[in-house]
């Protein structure tokens, strides 16, 4: 396939690497062999996202593609104003290999433009919706985008002066000098066609806090999006005479999000159903309005539309599933979606640095059972402390590798050295062991621990056995910095509704009947009525330790 000089990939200690225009390196860490081979066998189509949504307007240009605060626009509607912004873009001299950095509100200008990036053969860098002036300039700065798609003009002012931002943007005209995706008058389209793009080479960036300083950014293939992480969202429509018509929750940035505008729209063609905040009322409206065949929502956000009472006349009857991301979904919490809805709920183990694990299939999963992993999105293998393969039944690290593996962590040697294999696979950094059927079962997070007094007691095991508490609605376990031990742990509980809020001695008695040893209970309880947020939805454990630190009362009984 011919493609544009600025995306022809060179050979460079073994791998391919694509470079940007601003001279970011985007090496491939899978061998050519292995991604050559999931395009013969049909597991990624060898084509960019741009091309396959084209193909996707021609199909249907009627049938509604986007649903958000505005209204709904067509498939056709959508493609002429993707076309619009791609011209737009082009006009200010982006072009194929440049980042473009977007942070707009979940709705037609984030959808837009994001396939408008994809249209010049560039590289999308959806930022978090609410990441700090620090994250951004560093996210701006690793990855020398050279255009920023800002959602507010006071945006413009926080931006750092660096050399690489040529160009900024704002929904409208403004005077700081950026450039409006609408201009006042309308005027004649430029003149534009879009060029041949490599489907190996970068088209999105994920981004992930993880346990790292800075956020992480993890750049992805157009195979990589519209192969791997396509087929795990095809799995969950078991009829696909159907078309899919997603409720995406979560930010469109966030890494859950990505199946939305590149695999909802690109590849599958349905409908994208997008809210520009999360309400919980307005969801169950967006469900009857609208008739999603899937809901899209990370754990906290299941449970407060559960938590509603049912309005008279409710109809959620379209939803096919629920499906959870983005943090461990409780018992309880998918027990009551189950009741609410009446369909099957399904739990996605997953990451932006490659790994996928799903429930899909499995009506009742059981334990702290993630699903059985799809070598036709993401094989998964554990292994031990010297990274060798360890056998049926035994805990490990967890890795992955298949057509979902993205290329490489952005301008980070050091995160491609400890997260990636020689041979492409990628450590998740959890701890998980796979049961003779086949079934991964995920056991915590590695680094997610408390070291007291020299032992390391993991968070998450200590949390799933309080979650197992009738009196226990959700349960987060933190560290406390102390000045003899280190660190003691603290247990952030939310009670069940319609039950006594638990004490520290009724925690400490059900640890004890499940078999955690005394050294590994909490020695504060904090109760909260809600969980803190994060912007993409998740339990932000930075508040929760901020107030286990306040915390004076609460302590568990006994020695310690």
């Amino acid at each position: 396939m011919t493609v544009a000089p600025a995306t022809l990939p060179a050979a460079r200690g073994g791998h391919l690497v694509w470079t940007s225009r601003a001279g970011v390196p985007f090496p491939d860490l899978v061998p050519r062999a292995r991604r050559l081979a999931w395009v013969s066998e049909g597991l990624c189509p060898d084509a960019d996202l741009y091309t396959l949504f084209t193909a996707r307007v021609r199909e249907h240009p009627d049938r509604a593609a986007l649903v958000d605060d505005a209204g709904t626009l067509t498939y056709a509607a959508l493609g002429a104003e993707v076309r619009r912004i791609a011209a737009l873009f082009a006009g200010s001299d982006l072009a194929a290999g440049d980042v473009v950095a977007l942070r707009l509100p979940d709705g037609r200008d984030a959808v837009a433009a994001e396939l408008a990036v994809y249209a010049l053969g560039a590289v999308a860098l959806p930022l978090p919706p609410s990441g700090d002036d620090r994250d951004t300039r560093a996210l701006l700065g690793r990855s020398r985008a050279r255009a920023a798609v800002l959602a507010r003009a006071e945006q413009i002012r926080v931006l750092p002066d660096l050399p690489h931002l040529a160009t900024r943007y704002v929904p409208g005209p403004d005077r700081t000098g950026a450039l409006g995706l609408h201009p006042p008058m309308p005027r004649a389209p430029e003149p534009w066609r879009p060029g041949p793009v490599d489907p190996y080479g970068p088209a999105r960036i994920l981004v992930s806090s993880g346990s790292e300083t800075e956020p992480k950014m993890v750049a992805y293939s157009h195979h990589a999006l519209a192969g791997g992480r396509a087929r795990y969202v095809r799995a969950l429509h078991p009829d696909p005479a159907v078309p899919p018509r997603h409720l995406v929750l979560v930010p469109l940035a966030s890494s859950f999000g990505s199946l939305g505008t590149p695999v909802t729209l690109a590849v599958l063609g349905g409908t994208l159903i997008v809210p520009s905040r999360f309400d919980p009322a307005g969801a169950l409206r967006l469900i009857a309005e609208h008739r999603p065949t899937h809901l899209f929502a990370v754990p906290t956000m299941l449970r407060r539309i559960a938590d509603l009472p049912a309005r008279p006349g409710e109809d959620t009857s379209s939803l096919r599933a629920v499906v959870s991301s983005g943090a461990a979904l409780p018992p309880a919490v998918a027990e009551a979606c189950r009741r609410r809805f009446g369909r099957p709920v399904v739990t996605v183990y997953g990451s932006s640095d490659g790994v996928n694990c799903h429930t899909a299939g499995e009506s009742r999963p059981t334990g702290d059972s993630v699903g059985t992993p799809d070598p036709g999105v993401a094989r998964i293998r554990i292994t031990g402390p010297d990274g060798s393969p360890l056998p049926t039944g035994q805990s490990g690290q967890i890795e992955a590798l298949g057509p979902m593996t993205p290329l490489c962590y952005v301008n980070s040697p050091e995160l491609n050295a400890r997260y990636r294999t020689p041979d492409g696979w990628v450590r998740t950094g959890d701890l998980g062991r796979l049961d003779e059927y086949g079934r991964l079962h995920v056991l915590g997070r590695f680094k997610r621990i408390v070291v007291r007094g020299g032992l390391n007691i993991s968070l998450a095991e200590v949390e799933h056995e309080l979650n197992g508490h009738p009196c226990v609605a959700e349960a987060v376990c933190v560290p406390v910095p102390d000045p003899d031990l280190g660190e003691r742990l603290c247990a952030c509980v939310r009670p069940a509704p319609g039950t006594p809020a638990p004490t520290p001695a009724d925690l400490t008695e059900h640890l004890l009947s499940r078999g955690l040893g005394r050294r590994k209970h909490p020695e504060l309880l904090l109760l909260v009525d809600e969980m803190p947020l994060g912007p993409t939805g998740k339990i932000c454990y930075r508040t929760l330790t901020a107030w286990a630190a306040r915390q004076e009362g609460g302590r568990f009984p006994g020695p310690r």
